[in-house]
């Protein structure tokens, strides 16, 4: 028997990997998305594919009509790689319930996934090298219900007290390409903007709030199937220690700007979710989040205030939320970024869609934008 009429296989038994394979008949492979542990939730994909060179096949997701949130499928592309190093999108249909696609390889080996993904191993490269640059202090702020560690970076010596952090929901990998030009942004020791934004304000970056999601490939819970960005009221170690550790280091400082990155399903653009709705609110707080948007917006074409969320009417927020909290908390000046799994709409690429080079860039356009409205904060 020759490679050609084996059949090709299919494994997600690795950092981050999900899917299951249903059947595999001829040129067509069936595959669900497995659920979130202990949760109903389930959307993220990452799986590769052996033994499939020189073939067209088409993959089939069964259930993702069921997933959390299907109204994402329409208009969305997979993501294919052949190094996982550079991730193309591929034409993708969706009717019926089933998201569909075709591919044909080139190569013994092909890797699928939902978005580029940001492995816990990669994670581990990345607080390995930050951990060594000058003018970083590491900090395990706590650990998972894994027992993984929180890892917390704190940058600059100013008396203002910035808090980043990210990937509560683990299948929004764009987070944490956006947290690594964050921190390469933050320990470039020659930017004359970094070093005045440094002077002026204290940075405690925490680039993945749920590394067990993330090795696990959920969507969107912890270890127990629990989503830690409806904790924050109330969070306990039993459930939720991730959340738990990151908000008591935070009552420790303060914080007067709090970046909470996520991605969106559905919605082809980027924007940021504020804090309408806490029982405190003010309209000059408010201004500082809304005037910080439309500097954006201006700063770069990969931004806009347009498409976002509905804002909640007064005094309907939900604090269980971290924005929500800490708005009210701390008083900060509080935002949730949404980055699209499809593209920024508005300048589209065609080829890579929203990307991780354009997530990182993005972190290097709202650090910019903070640092010219760091003395209105």
């Amino acid at each position: 028997m020759n490679a050609q009429t084996m059949s090709p296989t299919v494994n997600a038994a690795f950092d981050g990997g999900n899917i299951r394979v249903v059947a595999i008949e001829g040129d067509r492979i069936d595959l669900e998305i497995v659920t979130d542990f202990q949760s109903d939730f389930f959307q993220w994909f990452y799986f590769r594919v052996a033994g499939a060179a020189g073939r067209t096949l088409t993959y089939r997701i069964l259930n993702a009509g069921k997933s959390a949130y299907p109204f994402g499928w329409p208009g969305y592309k997979t993501r294919a790689s052949t190094d996982r190093q550079a991730w193309r999108m591929i034409e993708t249909r969706y009717a019926d319930g089933v998201l569909e696609f075709d591919f044909t390889a080139d190569t013994d080996l092909t890797w699928f996934a939902y978005f580029a993904p940001y492995t816990m191993e990669m994670h581990e490269a990345l607080v390995a090298r930050t951990a060594l640059l000058p003018g970083v202090a590491h900090r395990e702020l706590g650990q998972s219900l894994d027992g993984q560690a929180i890892d917390c970076f704190t940058i600059g010596s100013g008396p203002k007290q910035v808090w980043i952090y990210g990937r509560q929901h683990p299948g929004e990998s764009m987070t944490e390409w956006w947290m690594e030009g964050a921190l390469e942004r933050l320990t470039d020791p020659a930017d004359p903007i970094t070093a005045d934004l440094l002077a002026k304000a204290t940075f405690n970056v925490v680039p993945n709030m749920n590394p067990d999601g993330t090795r696990r490939g959920h969507l969107r819970t912890n270890a127990v199937g629990v989503n830690l960005n409806r904790e924050w009221h109330t969070p306990t170690p039993e459930k939720s220690p991730e959340v738990l550790c990151v908000r008591n280091a935070m009552d420790l400082t303060g914080v007067d700007v709090a970046m909470d990155i996520h991605g969106d399903e559905a919605i082809p653009a980027n924007f940021i979710a504020g804090f309408e709705g806490i029982p405190s609110w003010t309209d000059a707080h408010g201004e500082k989040f809304y005037e910080y948007g439309r500097r954006l917006a201006a700063h770069t074409p990969d931004f806009q205030t347009e498409k976002g969320y509905p804002k909640s009417a007064p005094g309907t927020a939900n604090l269980s939320m971290s924005t929500n909290q800490l708005a009210e908390r701390f008083g900060a000046v509080s935002m949730t970024l949404e980055m699209p799994f499809k593209d920024h709409d508005a300048n589209a690429d065609p080829e890579f869609g929203w990307s991780p080079e354009r997530s990182k860039q993005l972190a290097h356009a709202m650090l910019e934008t903070l640092a010219g409205m760091i003395d209105e904060i």
